[in-house]
């Protein structure tokens, strides 16, 4: 099982993610979208949503640094230990907060405005339920991972952050993360579950960017010539009366 989940799992992740974002945009651009809700409700969105994705755009930056930055170089410039955790733990707790904050606001949103609810699918609850386990479970990994059951410290960046950086060259470190505390392997397995599930979600829109801004041509703006003067002989803006006295006279 320990091979599975972290020699082969990761890889099948990367498999249904790719594959399933080809898919969705060969066959369901049209559904390429978070089905956005704004025109039922925006006065609790203007809050949670930006909250939600700012937190999120938090939590993200600190898993790329602690991932993929290994503890040989935070001690080469000067970051020991236990000023890392520090942060680590200060900085991942206030932005986990904060995500958890936004999440509640926006399922509490969904479950209290009738119309929003209507519009919710049985995909979105469920994406929804595993998000908010993912982001429960790191925060207990954040406040409780550091430690192992026979009480003996535990650094993620030594098992983790090993077995993350290893599956980028195909030589998936097991033992590594069969050495975490339980913590980060449940939050591992959620997450990648999250991960494989999103080209299959509304969470697709995450891969969003309006690129064509970039070589679309330029709009020109034409201003209009200024009208004339309205006058007994001067037709006015619009069509050129036809067949009328005013016509001939004009032409005269």
């Amino acid at each position: 099982m320990e091979t599975f989940l972290w020699g082969v799992f990761p890889y099948l992740v990367l498999v249904s993610l790719v594959g399933g974002l080809i898919w969705r945009y060969r066959y369901d651009q049209f559904g390429w979208t978070t089905r956005s809700s704004q025109l039922y409700e925006s006065k609790l969105l203007r809050i949670a949503s930006p909250l939600f994705h700012f937190a999120l755009i938090a939590v993200l930056m600190g898993h790329i640094v602690g991932l993929l930055i290994p503890k040989a170089f935070t001690d080469w410039i000067g970051i020991d230990q236990h000023m890392y955790h520090m942060g680590a733990f200060y900085g991942g707790s206030l932005a986990g907060i904060a995500l958890a904050l936004g999440l509640g606001l926006l399922i509490y949103r969904r479950r209290k405005n009738t119309a929003v609810f209507r519009a919710t699918t049985v995909n979105d609850k469920a994406m929804y339920l595993l998000l908010a386990t993912v982001i429960g479970v790191g925060m207990v990994a954040t406040l409780t991972g550091d430690v192992t059951t026979t009480g003996e410290e535990h650094n993620y960046r030594e098992t983790v952050s090993v077995w993350f950086r290893s599956l980028f060259i195909f030589q998936p470190d097991t033992e590594a993360m069969a050495s975490a505390t339980w913590q980060f392997k449940v939050h591992v397995v959620l997450g990648l579950l999250l991960i494989a599930g999103i080209p299959f979600t509304r969470l697709v829109h995450a891969f969003s960017a309006p690129i064509h801004y970039l070589f679309r041509p330029y709009i020109v703006y034409r201003s209009r010539d200024e009208a004339p003067r309205h006058s007994a002989t001067t037709p006015g803006r619009g069509w050129d009366p036809v067949g009328t006295r005013d016509n001939e006279k004009t032409r005269n």
